[in-house]
């Protein structure tokens, strides 16, 4: 039986329920008005057939109008009742003028079928609290005030730990929760809170096609507890759009009693790690702390965390006023006893960046500050150097000028085998703040990490908008891989990296464990089914050409670079690493000249010379792309 077939079975049995309990009630209103008159004499069997089949007509027509037998019995509830007692008044409005129409064929009309009504509507209401108290023990539930437009759910998740999530949804007076979609498929018809256990992960496409003829709507498919990995959302996801329902998730927090959507981040999450969060608090409780960058999407989050831990004072420096006022806010609010200092200004102005570190003298800096699309930073080469490069030495300087203890530089994935501008001046920013560290006695942490879902250099806010304007989402190539962190994920194995690298005078390059690269094609189809919809169908999906200086595949590492595990799970260690040449000062020096002065072809041509990997090669197709 198709799940259609088994919804019009399931209202068909309901309409014939109500249709016979209204016979019933007409029957007995014939005998007991019969019965109860002064000179009953015989009874008038023909007046009384007649009487109960124009009942039992009239009652058909008005609750197939008022659609009562779409009902659901087990979540029923007050404007279900409101529109049952619409119904019964409207059958008794159509049953009038039939009954006048007999010409007195029918004895006593208007008493019978006052009669009946209350018979009738003590039965229709009896029915179905029998049926609640059998299958919810809640027979009371019909009376229960819900909203008219109160949004159905389906729930998906384990049986045994939902009771105080479906309290929790039930307390948020737009939504209703339909049924429950139970991991393991334990127990179908068993009831949780009034709320049936409708089959397991199976049946979930069925169960949403039999909701969607009964309610008129399609439901939400609300995710919660163990259904929160990966391939279970991705299993749901898939069902879901489909049948063009959205997905949602219940946020695990008792406080939260709203459902939200499904990011991408809550798809593409690994595991949480059990990570030892007693490093991190020993470098950051109670010392000076400064993040720079500090508004960005990396770098506001670190910001969260550090001032989770308890540092005595925390300062941020930002290029961007509303982001740094954002944080700066949002701070404020959330950890109202910090000590916060939030500067505007550019890591590429060192008079700037150093006014800030004297004035706040942090023991720990966090350099977050970047410039990070690549091609609009292979148009962009002097800005890329002066932000990238200068913005990074400056910023180390500053740090060992005040005596800071550890400097930790977010690098990225394309630092290795650079095909472009932006990967070759985090590479050679990351050479750079090794030699300062060397110089200065600072103990300095290089963190390497790939695309961090959600970020101003994500893709991830481009398909929101493509899909969003209903397509097409654009892919510079189908073969197109790259590694995805969360920000939140990424920000704390930044911090243990942090914690890792104890010894002065030196600096140690880490990656961090990204799994394995995810292909884009795959990104911008979860996110279209997050929507409802179905890829290549309702969104299509085009091919663009890879644009200039960017790859198919990124690496974490150099061929020539060992990695090493840590002491903490998820952060690698790089064993090698190529020292600087000699000439490296002057060089840096011409290059971040040159760069001031907008000289793009030599800044190109001395950057190649400076990272190897770049090459000369590479800066003079750059240079020929540009110009």
């Amino acid at each position: 039986m198709t799940p259609e077939s088994a919804a019009r079975r399931a209202m068909a049995l309901t309409l014939g329920f109500d249709l016979t309990v209204a016979a019933i009630a007409m029957s007995l209103s014939n005998l007991l008005v019969w019965w109860s008159s002064e000179n009953p004499g015989p009874f008038p069997l023909e007046s009384a057939i007649l009487s109960v089949s124009i009942f039992t007509l009239s009652v058909a027509a008005g609750f197939v109008v008022l659609k009562v037998h779409t009902q659901v019995w087990r979540h029923i509830g007050w404007p279900d009742a409101v529109r049952i007692m619409q119904a019964v008044a409207l059958s008794g409005l159509i049953y009038l003028p039939f009954a006048g129409l007999m010409n007195g064929a029918m004895s006593m009309p208007w008493t019978v079928l006052l009669t009946a009504l209350l018979l009738w509507t003590v039965g229709l209401f009896a029915g179905r609290m029998v049926a609640l108290a059998r299958s919810t023990q809640r027979p009371l539930q019909i009376f229960n005030p819900v909203a008219k437009d109160a949004q159905p759910v389906l729930l998906v998740g384990d049986a045994e730990n939902c009771a105080a999530v479906i309290r929790r949804l039930e307390e948020t007076q737009k939504l209703r929760v339909l049924g429950l979609i139970d991991m393991e498929g334990n127990d179908p018809g068993r009831a949780i809170r009034g709320v049936p256990i409708m089959g397991g992960l199976g049946m979930l496409a069925d169960v949403i096609d039999i909701l969607t003829v009964r309610y008129g709507r399609t439901p939400w498919v609300a995710v919660t507890g163990s259904a929160h990995r990966r391939h279970v959302m991705m299993q749901v996801l898939n069902v879901a759009s489909d049948h063009g329902a959205e997905i949602m998730a219940l946020n695990p927090d008792e406080a939260a009693q709203v459902l939200e959507p499904v990011r991408p981040a809550d798809l593409l999450a690994r595991p949480e790690r059990d990570l030892d969060t007693t490093p991190v608090r020993g470098i950051v409780s109670g010392a000076r702390v400064l993040v720079t960058g500090g508004g960005g999407t990396i770098g506001s989050e670190l910001v969260r965390q550090i001032a989770a831990l308890g540092p005595q004072s925390l300062t941020i420096i930002d290029s961007c006023e509303y982001n740094l006022y954002a944080i700066d806010l949002e701070l404020q609010k959330s950890a109202p006893d910090l000590a916060i200092a939030a500067h505007l200004g550019d890591v590429r102005d060192a008079s700037r960046v150093r006014d800030v570190f004297q004035n706040s003298q942090p023991e720990l800096v966090i350099h977050a500050a970047a410039l990070k699309h690549v091609p609009l930073m292979e148009r962009n080469v002097c800005e890329a150097i002066l932000t990238n490069v200068a913005g990074a030495v400056n910023a180390a300087r500053a740090a060992a000028a005040v005596g800071a203890k550890r400097f930790v530089f977010i690098s990225t994935d394309k630092a290795v085998e650079p095909d472009n501008v932006m990967g070759a001046t985090k590479r050679l920013a990351e050479l750079a703040i090794s030699r300062i560290a060397a110089e200065s006695g600072m103990a300095a942490s290089m963190v390497r990490f790939g695309n961090v879902l959600g970020s101003s250099g994500s893709v991830v806010p481009l398909f929101e908008k493509q899909i969003a304007a209903g397509g097409p989402v654009t892919l510079t190539d189908m073969g197109v891989t790259r590694y995805f962190m969360t920000v939140e994920e990424a920000s704390a194995l930044v911090l243990q990296a942090a914690a890792l690298q104890k010894e002065r005078s030196k600096s140690e390059l880490y990656v961090l464990d990204m799994g394995e690269p995810m292909p884009i094609l795959q990104l911008a189809e979860t996110m279209i089914r997050l929507k409802g919809l179905v890829p290549g169908v309702d969104i299509q999906i085009t091919e663009t050409g890879l644009r200039a200086g960017e790859k198919l595949h990124e690496a974490l590492t150099y061929e020539h670079e060992a990695v090493v595990d840590t002491a903490v799970d998820g952060v690698l260690r790089v064993a090698s690493q190529t020292p600087p040449s000699e000439l490296f000062d002057k060089q840096l020096a011409a290059l971040i000249e040159a760069a001031s002065r907008r000289e793009r072809s030599e800044a190109l041509r001395l950057l190649g010379a400076m990272v190897p990997e770049y090459g000369e090669e590479r800066a003079e197709r750059t240079v020929r792309h540009i110009a």
